[in-house]
């Protein structure tokens, strides 16, 4: 109950406080061939609209077998925290686009869920989107981690390629489930992480 409760209030904080850089992100995507195209046909990334039998025929290495990987091994995509207190339609959208991308840059950034994952990923959504919600995040989680690994090596990764990346909205994943992950990376110019903290994942270009 409590941590329904804590995402919830996590959720308001990002809608209230972010206008601005939800106006930035639609920007973004409006000026990327790709993302006009979500924001026109405005998909959704649910448990209900995934293909998963698909996606456990595809390739290891793949984005949609390594997502299907991703989604046994921990809790499903949350499908309750819908937007509510954004008022603009196309910005509501953008939004909740973002929260159902969030378990892919897990598997985008090879970053587990437990909490010094969870804070690696806010720093990359940080440097991505620029939302209030996130930087809180990742201000205030990183005080009860290994704060040596993460001060001289993962958060300054995260924040280098969450600022270099392409945006990670523009993508219409839904359409790339058969890409060799590793050659995603490549594309969103997304370097490996300087440290593995998924020891299981294998090298995805070694199946390409």
């Amino acid at each position: 109950m409590l941590l329904h409760l804590k995402a919830y209030m996590v959720a308001v904080l990002g809608e209230t406080t972010g206008h601005q850089a939800l106006i930035k992100l639609r920007n973004r995507m409006r000026n990327d061939p790709e993302g006009y195209t979500i924001l026109k046909e405005r998909p959704r990334i649910r448990l209900s609209t995934l293909d998963l039998t698909r996606m456990s025929a595809l390739p290891d290495g793949t984005l949609g077998r390594e997502y299907l990987h991703f989604l046994e091994e921990n809790s499903p995509p949350n499908q309750e925290l819908n937007v509510k207190f954004v008022d603009d339609e196309e910005l509501a959208y953008i939004m909740q686009r973002y929260r159902e991308v969030h378990d892919l840059l897990h598997t985008l950034l090879s970053m587990p869920t437990n909490m010094l994952g969870e804070v690696v990923v806010k720093s990359f959504e940080a440097a991505q989107t620029g939302l209030p919600m996130w930087f809180l995040g990742a201000t205030l989680g990183p005080l009860h981690l290994r704060l040596q690994l993460l001060v001289q090596s993962l958060g300054p990764w995260a924040l280098r390629n969450g600022g270099r990346a392409r945006c990670v909205l523009s993508l219409f994943y839904e359409g790339r489930w058969e890409q060799n992950l590793d050659e995603l990376r490549h594309e969103l110019n997304i370097e490996p992480p300087p440290v593995n903290l998924i020891p299981s994942i294998k090298n995805t270009s070694s199946n390409s």
